[in-house]
C-alpha cells in the first residue's frame, strides 16, 4: 500500500511530548495515522508505545504539542466532547479483552452503541459477529469462550460505532500463535474493509507481516 493511496488522516500528532515529572514518556513525536492503514508500534517495554496509544485515544493528553482526532484537538475539548469522541470515533482492543462477564457476546458488542445513544443496535452487533466469523457464538457468555473468540468479540465491539481509529494494545499477547494469526488477520480486515486506522502496540515480530507500516520507538522517540 503506497502512502499516496491511503485515506484521510484519522489521528495526527504534532510535536507531541508527554512527561510524568522528570520522566519523558513521549518525546517530540509527529505522526499521522490514516484510514485503511494498519500500523504497528514496536519497541521495548517502557519505550512509550502504550502512552502513545493513550494519547491517540484521548485517554491522556500531551504536555506539549497537539493530538487531533478527526481534525479535533483533544486538549481543547471539554468533558462532554471527550466522552463523545471516545464513544463514536475510537474503538479499543485490549490484551485481556475487557468484556463484561455478565453480558453475552452480542450484548458486549452492542454496549458501546447503546452508550452512544443508538436505539436498536442488535442487528448491527449480529452483523459484526458474523463479520468476525463467530456469529453462532452471540448468546454465549465470556467464560464460555476461549481466547481467540473473546478477542474477536472485542474487535466487533470496537467496530460497532464505525470508529475512525481502532487502538489495539498487545492484542495477541495472551493468545497462542495460531489464534493470534486469526486476530491479526481480523484487525487487518478492519482496516481494509471497514476503513479504520488500526494502530497496534506489539512485542510480536511475527505480527509485523500483517501491517502496512511499522513505527519503531525507543526512549519515547521515533527511530
Amino acid at each position: 500500500m503506497e502512502f499516496s493511496d491511503l485515506g484521510e488522516v484519522a489521528v495526527r500528532l504534532d510535536c507531541v511530548d508527554k512527561r510524568y515529572g522528570d520522566v519523558i514518556a513521549v518525546d517530540g513525536v509527529s505522526l499521522d495515522f490514516r484510514a485503511g492503514e494498519f500500523t504497528a508500534l514496536v519497541g521495548r517495554s517502557g519505550c512509550g508505545k502504550s502512552t502513545l496509544l493513550n494519547l491517540c485515544g484521548a485517554m491522556d493528553f500531551p504536555t506539549s504539542g497537539t493530538v487531533e482526532i478527526g481534525g479535533e484537538c483533544t486538549s481543547r475539548m471539554d468533558d462532554a466532547a471527550l466522552t463523545r469522541i471516545r464513544r463514536t470515533k475510537i474503538g479499543f482492543v485490549f490484551q485481556f479483552f475487557q468484556l463484561l462477564p455478565t453480558l453475552t457476546a452480542i450484548e458486549n458488542v452492542e454496549l458501546p452503541a447503546l452508550l452512544a445513544g443508538a436505539s436498536q443496535p442488535r442487528p448491527r452487533a449480529a452483523e459484526l459477529l458474523h463479520w468476525v466469523e463467530i456469529g453462532e457464538l452471540g448468546a454465549r457468555f465470556p467464560h464460555q469462550l476461549s481466547g481467540g473468540p473473546l478477542q474477536r468479540v472485542a474487535i466487533a465491539r470496537a467496530l460497532i460505532n464505525s470508529p475512525r481509529v481502532i487502538l489495539a494494545d498487545e492484542p495477541i499477547g495472551n493468545l497462542d500463535t495460531a489464534t493470534g494469526k486469526v486476530v491479526l488477520e481480523t484487525l487487518r480486515r478492519a482496516a481494509r474493509e471497514r476503513g479504520a486506522a488500526v494502530v497496534m502496540a506489539t512485542h510480536s515480530a511475527e505480527s509485523l507481516q500483517y501491517c502496512d507500516r511499522v513505527v519503531k520507538m525507543r526512549d519515547g522517540k521515533i527511530e
